[in-house]
């Protein structure tokens, strides 16, 4: 699932909440803690007294229909991979057995693969890959950029599975200081260096014997797609296809900040940059059009879905304005998809994509009535006909190469 990072900012107080409808930016092992660690949240104290920050405990919500000792362990403070690598060992069975057509009719005899590796940075990256049963022709590589408040498991899982028993091998990671990377826990100190970790990383994953000279698509959700975008922008070259979901890639003028609140910004987020200043509105409700799955999205519990760091919301915003910018230079095969009632991010906004992108084959699919999460959150014929969507345009861009 992805929880975009919507953008309001209303004086005296700053907010990266918005009213307006038009928002942008989104082995099994059991461990045991006496007592829940919390996670701290940063308010102001009254400036007539002092100048000095107050942190107030955030209490995680409690997941139904879970044990009170799982309970105790997901309620741990998450900064840190460690931490959140125990937490996914203890969950994975309770999540892989989720009423959920994603879990439910996952296609059998997929190979899958999850390892670790440290990149050029000296990071150490959690990266999983997809690949179709023995006997099926590999087609193509996909290479998948997920949202701000997801990662590259949970619901990806079934969306992977079904890709590549369509003849894809599927690979993903999460950028540091999301899933199971190291680094911490949502922040982006520097958005083009995401980009260029995300190149660093896939072109190893292209160099693989098994997709060696085989095309190559990228595939973006929310904020994923601004990371897919800029990808595409500084290697243009360098894919045979592109596709959005629901991509985060222009803020509506109504809703960006005022110059000087974004210089303020930029100044505090230099001061201190790792601090989580923005409250973040539980997106669930606006993100997933069926009650039945929105309430599932807690079961994603290393998903970040804490207060917005202050560097991250800046870098955010700088990402979208850059991409802004350049949108005409978007030269790739692209398909874009997005649900035609997101109130996370504007579908207006992918029209604005398509009509200005350069590409000579481009695609742009609305979906009647779908919210943010077309892949997790809709009827399960939706999310059926949405991933048909995909695998069909891929196979059309495979037999042509």
């Amino acid at each position: 699932m992805e929880l975009s990072l919507p953008l309001r900012f209303s004086p005296p107080a700053f907010s990266l909440i918005s009213q307006s409808p038009i928002k942008y930016f989104t082995d099994h092992q059991t461990s045991t803690i006496s007592q829940p660690i919390i996670t701290p949240k940063l308010t102001f104290s009254p400036p007539r007294r002092t100048n000095r920050f107050v942190v107030t405990a955030k209490r995680k919500k409690r997941i139904d229909g879970v044990s009170e000792e799982l309970n105790l362990i997901a309620s741990q403070n998450l900064d840190f991979a460690p931490a959140r690598r125990r937490v996914r060992s203890a969950f994975v069975e309770v999540q892989q057995k989720l009423d959920h057509c994603l879990f439910k009719f996952a296609p059998t005899g997929i190979k899958t693969e999850e390892w670790y590796e440290r990149n050029s940075r000296g990071l150490e990256l959690f990266c999983k890959s997809w690949i179709p049963e023995q006997d099926l022709p590999i087609k193509g590589a996909l290479c998948f950029c997920h949202g701000y408040g997801d990662t590259c498991t949970f619901f990806f899982e079934g969306i992977a599975k079904r890709i590549a028993a369509a003849g894809y091998a599927v690979y993903a990671f999460d950028y540091p200081g999301f899933g199971l990377s190291e680094g911490l826990h949502g922040y982006i100190p520097s958005f083009d260096e995401l980009v260029d970790i995300v190149i660093e990383q896939y072109k190893k994953i292209k160099g693989r014997p098994e997709v060696k000279g085989l095309p190559h698509f990228i595939l973006g959700q929310s904020m994923g797609g601004a990371v897919t975008l800029k990808v595409h922008l500084k290697d243009p070259l360098d894919w045979d296809g592109v596709i959005l979901v629901a991509p985060m890639c222009k803020i509506a003028e109504d809703v960006k900040p005022p110059a000087p609140v974004l210089k303020v910004l930029t100044l505090m987020s230099r001061v201190m940059p790792k601090a989580k200043l923005f409250p973040q509105k539980d997106l669930a409700e606006l993100a997933f059009r069926e009650l039945k799955k929105r309430k599932m999205a807690v079961y994603n519990v290393i998903s970040y879905d804490d207060q917005t760091r202050l560097k991250t919301a800046v870098e955010l915003l700088k990402a979208t304005s850059d991409i802004e910018r350049q949108v005409e230079k978007v030269s790739v095969p692209l398909l874009i998809l997005h649900g035609a009632a997101d109130k996370v991010t504007d579908p207006l906004v992918s029209q604005f994509l398509y009509e200005k992108a350069s590409s000579q084959d481009k695609t742009l699919k609305l979906y009647e009535e779908g919210y943010h999460c077309i892949l997790e959150g809709e009827p399960d014929d939706r999310i059926f006909t949405v991933l048909n969507d995909i695998i069909s345009w891929l196979d059309s861009r495979t037999s042509l190469a």
